[in-house]
């Protein structure tokens, strides 16, 4: 297969391992900086420009787009869409990932367990928000953060209040969150590649951070997860339309709860703590899928 990987670095961990298991398969991956595209959008004729020369014709599309950038990375990624290109990961399930908000209301939609969460437009609601949220302690949340950028841990009302204005008064959309104090400041990652769960972890946070991030000095190990907490990272990854994605889940006193579902989940973290050859399965899980005509949406939705 030829397939082309929409990433802006291709020296990250995750880029390099999945370039190196696509030719280890036997197939030619060329790594293409999102932004330096550009596209013709003519009546029955899309085409993709990169650096002055018409992108040749693939079988399959890697997205591995940053959230700084889903806005143009999705519309390059629904260009490949409707030249017939088979997507890893399709536009429409990325776009819904990516927005806090639309995520966690599809994911409530299909009874997918969820901290309790409030959002308001009018700060006159702040308390009403506050009262539906359950009260401190409360993560409060931009809708337009990532890896863990954004997200504060407020331990009284009264601080929960300064946040929220704060943000506010910088025009920002946020939302609020019930704080799972039970999972102790760690989190499970199940990483989901074709409908299954292939590995699974639990980061820690660094010191007192309740945010579990790697990229903000968290640890992992390999973790064995429940029946029901692979039900979950399933049907979350099945409700977004995610080929390809990493559950976040935290372990609450009524079961799993879901913080958020990757669409571009890094591979570095869980394969380093589980050993297991992630990136071979995704090339792999490309190699049964990939096919003209087998995108669903077609870059329409």
């Amino acid at each position: 297969m030829k397939i082309a990987m929409l990433a802006r670095n291709p020296n990250l961990y995750s880029h390099t391992r999945l370039k190196e298991a696509a030719e280890a398969r036997g197939h030619e991956l060329d790594i293409i900086n999102t932004l330096r595209c550009y596209m013709n959008i003519a009546s029955r004729r899309p085409e993709i420009y990169y650096n002055g020369e018409k992108l040749p014709k693939y079988d399959a599309v890697i997205p591995r787009i940053g959230a700084s950038v889903t806005f143009y990375g999705t519309a390059v990624l629904r260009q490949f869409e409707m030249m017939g290109v088979y997507p890893l990961n399709e536009s429409v399930a990325i776009g819904r990932s990516r927005d806090k908000l639309r995520s966690t209301q599809i994911l409530a939609r299909e009874g997918v367990g969820l901290p309790v969460t409030t959002f308001a437009h009018d700060p006159k609601q702040t308390q009403e928000v506050l009262d539906v949220a359950g009260g401190a302690p409360l993560v409060i949340k931009l809708l337009e953060g990532t890896q863990g950028i954004g997200v504060v841990l407020a331990d009284t009302d009264r601080s929960a209040k300064s946040v929220i204005e704060a943000f506010r008064g910088a025009q920002v959309h946020i939302l609020v969150q019930e704080f799972i104090k039970e999972a102790g400041g760690s989190d499970i990652r199940a990483l989901v590649v074709g409908g299954k769960v292939i590995a699974a972890m639990m980061r820690t946070g660094a010191g007192d951070d309740f945010r579990s991030n790697l990229h903000r000095g968290g640890s992992a190990k390999p973790i064995k997860i429940s029946p029901e907490e692979r039900a979950t990272a399933i049907r979350s990854a099945k409700a977004m339309g995610l080929n390809v994605c990493g559950v976040d889940m935290l372990r609450s006193n009524h079961g799993p709860v879901v913080m958020e579902v990757n669409s571009s989940p890094g591979l570095e973290g869980i394969e380093k703590a589980t050993g297991i050859d992630i990136a071979g399965k995704i090339i792999e899980l490309l190699e049964k899928k990939a096919a003209t005509g087998k995108t669903k949406t077609r870059g329409t939705g």
